[in-house]
């Protein structure tokens, strides 16, 4: 039996500001820092043997800091693109009020949160699935196969698309799951790498 973890980063300057990020490299804010020392102090019991985590900073810096929480210290570590957030494209970047106001509320709910529709030049949730599923069979896949617990640090729609494929999820069903920033979640996988249970370490308040 293995056990993968998932973490979506602590708040953003831009989730603060209410822009689109996607690929865009923002920091987190103090907000965001604590909400990875909290983070942290949840998985302080889980154990974790590999991290991997995307090459934003975000995700990076929420990652150091809950790991230096939790006493998990010179973790093997992986970082890929694969992990990065959906690219919303020419959205990145706009306050997502003035992005309705300028494509209109219908529009830029279809690009949010149907499965297959992208933003001008950018990602649709199917297209992260399509880089972040081939990278978790390549390279993580095999580590859990082998009993190793797995932590991934990474942003909403890369775990988003990560979770589609853990729990075998529709994509009608993976377009209802949210994920809430600091609240780790972890698996228990059988040998088939099934899930045998699922547990959200939710955060105080």
């Amino acid at each position: 039996m293995s056990r993968l973890t998932l973490l979506r980063h602590g708040q953003s300057q831009w989730n603060l500001e209410n822009r689109f990020t996607g690929w865009v490299d923002v920091d987190l804010t103090p907000d965001g820092e604590a909400e990875a020392r909290r983070a942290g102090a949840l998985l302080s019991d889980v154990p974790v043997d590999v991290l991997f985590t995307s090459v934003l900073k975000r995700a990076m810096r929420t990652a150091e800091i809950a790991c230096t929480e939790a006493g998990l210290h010179d973790l093997p570590t992986h970082r890929d693109e694969a992990l990065n957030e959906r690219h919303y494209g020419e959205l990145q970047g706009l306050n997502k009020a003035e992005t309705a106001q300028k494509y209109g509320d219908e529009q830029v709910h279809i690009w949010r949160r149907s499965f297959d529709v992208p933003p001008p030049n950018g990602e649709s949730l199917k297209d992260t699935l399509a880089r972040v599923e081939p990278y978790y069979r390549e390279h993580i896949v095999p580590l859990l196969q082998q009993g190793t617990n797995v932590l991934v640090v990474a942003h909403g729609n890369s775990l988003r698309s990560l979770i589609m494929f853990v729990e075998h999820l529709s994509p009608e069903e993976i377009l209802k799951t949210e994920i809430a920033t600091g609240e780790p979640i972890t698996y228990e996988l059988d040998t088939n790498l099934d899930v045998i249970n699922k547990t959200i370490l939710h955060k105080s308040t």
